[in-house]
């Protein structure tokens, strides 16, 4: 198929692109420069430079494509009104039609639970409640759309588990919080697989939760990268890292069951520990 992406030079985004080309898909990407656009070549995309807020300007594109997978990010006070473009877009380029589309959401806003599926009752942090109005307008929409709901995605050196490893000071690293929560977790090729499998099978009008089933503790994870775990009070964290700190602090489990069961998914690669023991390279 000949596939529009969105984000294709980001963490998740390249790692979509990539499994994309190794399906045998055609891939535009949307970039903001050249630099961008030689990279998503390299990668064996066409990149083409263009404005996601402007939705009609984004539909005409769709219309030009078999499907489509959004994971590009609006950058924190953006993200509202670019997803709502991106949405609008694919509402008017793809309803009424059979064409895909994938779109990108987050685990967090299922809030502290201990065994996440995606007809459960949402209890969103502040930050991410702006999510759920524009989710729901797409999946209940006429077109065939699916949303990829990731857990924490770590990888390559790279996302959130980073902040870990560079909390390392000699033999001790500073955790968020208590480090009693659990993270869901989910390598971002995994994921990738996950995207592409909801483009080419998913019936759409369906959420997926990307989590790989192992949900392991913030003071499990430190202790994988060294000996010595320094916990600190809610308080403290919320002070540091504000509204992004109120996310991590979710106490939150899931085993990714509709995903595996209805499109076949099969995460594989090394968890989220095993890479955190080996001091997360970028290899990993």
């Amino acid at each position: 198929m000949k596939i529009l992406l969105t984000g294709g030079t980001g963490f998740i985004g390249s790692a979509v692109l990539d499994h994309l080309v190794d399906a045998g898909h055609h891939v535009t990407a949307i970039v903001r420069n050249q630099k961008s656009s030689l990279a998503v070549q390299d990668a064996g995309a066409t990149g083409i430079i263009g404005d996601l807020f402007d939705a009609e300007w984004l539909a005409s594109e769709l219309r030009q494509h078999d499907g489509a997978i959004h994971t590009a990010a609006g950058s924190d006070d953006r993200d509202i009104a670019l997803n709502d473009a991106v949405i609008d877009a694919a509402l008017a380029a793809f309803g009424g039609t059979t064409k895909p589309f994938v779109h990108t959401g987050g685990i967090w806003i299922y809030g502290s639970n201990a065994s996440i599926s995606e007809g459960d009752e949402l209890d969103s942090p502040a930050l991410t409640q702006w999510r759920t109005a524009g989710e729901q307008r797409l999946l209940d929409s006429d077109v065939r759309a699916s949303v990829v709901q990731p857990g924490i995605v770590y990888g390559h050196g790279k996302g959130i588990p980073a902040m870990l490893r560079d909390a390392v000071d000699g033999n001790r690293v500073a955790l968020i919080g208590s480090g009693d929560q659990h993270w869901t977790s989910v390598h971002v090729d995994d994921l990738a697989n996950l995207y592409v499998r909801a483009l080419e099978k998913a019936p759409g009008g369906r959420a997926y939760v990307g989590a790989s089933g192992q949900n392991p503790t913030v003071r499990e994870l430190g202790e994988a990268l060294v000996g010595a775990v320094v916990p600190e009070s809610r308080e403290a964290t919320l002070e540091r890292l504000g509204g992004f700190g109120e996310a991590l602090l979710l106490d939150q489990q899931a085993s990714g069951a509709r995903a595996k069961t209805e499109l076949g998914w099969e995460p594989s690669r090394q968890s989220l520990v095993e890479a955190l023991r080996e001091g997360y390279p970028a290899a990993a």
